[in-house]
């Protein structure tokens, strides 16, 4: 059993879950225990006993994956926070992989949304500029297949259970866009957005088309939020489910209950991280409790950074908008150690929200239909531990390894010389939040545009304190970023736009 999956036991004093550590069994217990399985053993059932208790459990993975509104990359324990506690995803991360350059598909809300869920850059889907905001026309185009109808297409019940922010209008709707249940906020409860609430009482909180309560109140929302993912699992528990869990905090304004009030050294924005973090746990404790948890994968990431580093150890500059590493690096963690997810792992290999999309469905058994392009690269075979980089799409290693040769690649001449098909795969091209095309990073290098080529080392230098010269590299990267916008001038796809 993973260390993540722990026995719900109640809080202590300062509002977090027991460790494992501390509830350890009896001797006696202990004793019995070994005899068992000595017994099962010896019996030849011990091997697949769990099989047989429970043969009602799906072939195909569950997917949950948990996203965070604004969490900046040092702001957990585990990525070296001080001023909170967060034992629960700390422990998720020790039994999983924690990703040290993972990237949001952007430094924004709407647009981060977007590329994770339909594995593309937030501009070849015309989902790259700004926010949606109560009045806008636009979303996800309904010809876009996204994650959750390709997974729902493919047997799988789909819940998203959040903040969606992604499109008011009928056709951008969550249960028209793969989600067979939802509940949450469609909007933000900024000032900016609840000004088109204030004639009829507030923003809303939904399940499906029925108000539950109005306005909402941004102190319940963790916890009700995972009531209501746990409900859906405990009532899917039986057959693969997609549980897309898109957390309204760290977002402002800030809510955090009683219990966890005053919990944590970084005020409220601690505090409603640490309850974060005990909802977390509860998740995971659902899947222990349901008998399901070696047969799903959990994924945590944050949509957007937020700040730069506090200590002179951590170096990352930039805020939340910027294309700085701080607004767009963020924590990542994937657990799965019942799948062969490997544990207790550290990758530094650059990763991008986009790459869920060809993973999740390579680890679902399924296949991206052909003629679908999108920008995701199938990185399961460094998720197993088979690979310490993402393998090239040519080595055809996993389901969806050769998704990336569906891009275009007709270099000119003038860049043709200058990097293979392979590396430009592998570059991440980074857009500010009003949609403009501002670096490139390959490798460890990183090319700023704007407002004049800057060159940075990130393995030497991740807060991007002094520009670098080489040539070779810089024209490299330069070629890139004129292949890549000539890519999305030809491929690019319009947005969808419900017109009055």
């Amino acid at each position: 059993m993973s260390h993540a999956v722990c026995a719900a036991r109640g809080r202590d004093n300062s509002a977090q879950p027991v460790p494992r550590e501390s509830m350890k069994p009896t001797r006696s217990k202990l004793a019995a225990i070994l005899l068992l399985a000595l017994l099962l053993s010896v019996t030849g059932q011990g091997a697949d006993r769990k099989s047989q208790t429970a043969p009602n459990r799906p072939a195909k993975p569950n997917i949950i994956f948990i996203f965070i509104d604004d969490q900046g990359y040092y702001d957990l324990a585990c990525y070296g926070a001080t001023e909170v506690k967060t034992p629960r995803i700390d422990a998720m991360a020790a039994s999983g992989t924690r990703f040290t350059d993972y990237y949001a598909a952007a430094p924004i809300c709407s647009p981060s949304r977007a590329g994770l869920l339909t594995g593309c850059y937030p501009r070849r889907i015309g989902n790259e500029i700004w926010v949606h905001r109560a009045d806008s026309r636009s979303g996800i185009h309904p010809d876009e297949l996204t994650i959750a109808e390709l997974l729902k297409e493919n047997g799988y019940t789909t819940a998203c259970v959040g903040k969606w922010h992604l499109g008011f209008r009928e056709p951008f709707l969550p249960r028209n866009q793969g989600f067979d249940h939802y509940f949450g906020l469609l909007h933000n409860l900024d000032p900016v957005e609840i000004i088109y609430f204030k004639d009829t009482g507030g923003v809303p909180l939904m399940r499906n088309d029925t108000v539950i309560k109005r306005p909402a109140d941004p102190a319940e929302l963790t916890e009700r939020y995972t009531d209501e993912a746990i409900h859906f699992i405990e009532k899917n528990k039986n057959h693969p489910f997609f549980l897309y869990l898109p957390h309204t905090m760290l977002h402002n304004p800030l809510g955090v209950s009683d219990a966890f009030k005053g919990s944590s050294n970084w005020g409220e924005y601690g505090d409603a991280i640490q309850e974060l973090d005990y909802n977390v746990g509860r998740i995971f404790d659902s899947l222990t409790r349901f008998d399901i948890d070696e047969n799903t994968i959990v994924i945590y990431a944050s949509d957007n950074g937020r700040g730069p580093g506090r200590t002179p150890e951590q170096k990352i500059r930039g805020r939340k908008l910027s294309t700085y590493e701080g607004g767009i690096r963020v924590p990542a963690i994937a657990w799965g150690p019942g799948l062969g997810l490997q544990e207790g792992q550290e990758s530094s290999t650059p990763v991008r929200a986009m790459d869920w999309y060809p993973t999740l469905a390579t680890f679902a058994g399924i296949r991206v239909p052909e003629g679908r392009t999108i920008d995701g690269r199938d990185i399961s075979p460094l998720l197993k531990g088979e690979t310490r980089s993402v393998p090239s799409p040519m080595a055809n290693q996993s389901l969806n390894a050769s998704i990336p040769l569906r891009r275009r690649w007709d270099p000119a001449g003038e860049w043709a010389p200058l990097f293979s098909r392979e590396e430009y795969n592998d570059a991440f091209f980074y857009h500010g939040s009003h949609g403009a095309l501002a670096a490139v990073r390959w490798s460890h290098w990183k090319l700023t545009l704007h407002p004049t080529l800057q060159l940075f080392d990130l393995t030497k230098d991740p807060g991007e304190s002094q520009s670098m010269r080489n040539r070779e590299i810089s024209r490299k990267l330069r070629g890139m970023t004129v292949l890549f916008q000539e890519e999305m001038r030809l491929d690019a796809r319009p947005a969808g736009d419900a017109l009055d």
